[in-house]
């Protein structure tokens, strides 16, 4: 294993990766982004399962032996001829979690609160580039670690318990606060060096810091409720259901707006009905309440009306997700939006559009589809 170390250090890849190692966290990142993107699909399936559950267990294992390289712990044993590829171990398991829930997160229409995890992320892995003291990063190292922990408890729990309400979220975040104290401690009671370079009082209060924000941001709905998710939302003219499928009669957008099934305006005839129609996945055995929350935005008030709530059940378990509808008569023009909510009020999704009155029956663009 030695002589194959030298052999690609002295090699012409091994030399243009050596000039070009500052670049290679970053690379290392993508990379485990890129490879979750690629073989992950749904939360609740084994394999995904245990690549989520191998990956943290793996990142915190990198992370102790990260630590203890400066006390030399690692000398003259097996390990220690890797310890340069430690912090490129820890990146590329950054990428490769942080890039799993971001699939997850992405499968709802809701973009402008899934991408808030992602964003926090990203902004982590540049600020990990260009913080150049040690102490720094890894005061950066467990942070992203914590912040990686909550979420996959957040994600896990749920799963794998059957159940998911705010109970279970605190509960979550506290299995990850907790294994996180832990990590810490263990790795600063065993490592000088570790000692000798953070404040453990710091480090902890940076924690509790990260926990009480999360947890804040779960209280104004910033964080989707995990890990339900919608995978379509449109507004209809006609929904119908035939031999388990729903046939739903919609206006197409143009070919350019991909975030968008639906044309954003309705166009809608004289005693025309209005329909929503949402599927909603959940991880198998999982059954939830959910509500389609009817707004309507007030020109005069400059403010949004709640006309109506109107729920049923998701039942876990199907790949394109639970499907439901609703609908009303007698809508005034203008602009609506549909929330697609928990019993608990946390939005899962958001299904916009305006609202045009016409005299005769509006065929531009006008499909049916079956889901």
């Amino acid at each position: 294993m030695k002589r194959a170390l030298v052999r690609y250090r002295n090699s012409a890849f091994g030399k243009y990766t050596i000039r070009h190692q500052k670049y290679a966290p970053i690379l290392f990142f993508m990379s485990g982004f890129i490879f979750d993107t690629l073989t992950l699909g749904r939360i609740d399936r084994l394999y995904d399962t245990m690549v989520l559950c191998s990956h943290m267990t793996l990142l915190s294992v990198m992370l102790y032996l990260f630590n203890l390289v400066d006390d030399g712990k690692w000398e003259g044993t097996f390990i220690g001829r890797y310890t340069e590829y430690f912090p490129l171990a820890i990146q590329f398991f950054f990428g490769a979690l942080s890039s799993a829930f971001v699939i997850y997160f992405f499968r709802s229409v809701s973009l402008s609160k899934t991408m808030v995890f992602f964003i926090l992320l990203v902004l982590l892995l540049f600020a990990n580039e260009f913080l150049k003291k040690k102490i720094s990063n890894k005061y950066l190292h467990f942070s992203v670690y914590f912040f990686i922990s909550f979420t996959f408890f957040t994600f896990m729990l749920p799963t794998l318990i059957k159940e998911m309400n705010t109970l279970i979220f605190i509960i979550s975040g506290l299995l990850s606060l907790g294994t996180t104290l832990a990590l810490i401690i263990f790795i600063y009671s065993s490592s000088p060096s570790t000692r000798a370079e953070l404040s453990l009082k710091k480090l902890i209060s940076i924690i509790i810091s990260i926990y009480l924000v999360i947890n804040s941001f779960y209280y104004f709905n910033l964080i989707p409720p995990v890990p339900l998710a919608m995978e379509s939302g449109l507004v209809a003219h006609n929904i119908q259901k035939k031999n388990n499928e729903y046939i739903v009669t919609y206006e197409r957008d143009e070919w350019y707006v991909f975030w968008r099934a639906h044309h954003l305006n309705f166009h809608r005839e004289a005693d025309e009905s209005v329909y929503v129609f949402t599927s909603v996945f959940a991880p198998t055995d999982i059954k939830k309440s959910i509500f389609h929350r009817w707004q309507w935005y007030n020109p005069e008030t400059t403010s949004w009306e709640i006309t109506e709530d109107i729920g049923f059940e998701v039942t876990g378990g199907r790949g394109r997700g639970f499907r439901g509808y609703t609908f009303k008569d007698n809508i005034a023009e203008g602009r609506w939006k549909v929330d697609v909510i928990t019993e608990e009020e946390l939005v899962i999704g958001v299904v916009d559009f305006v609202i045009k009155n016409t005299s005769e029956p509006y065929k531009k663009g006008m499909i049916k589809k079956s889901f």
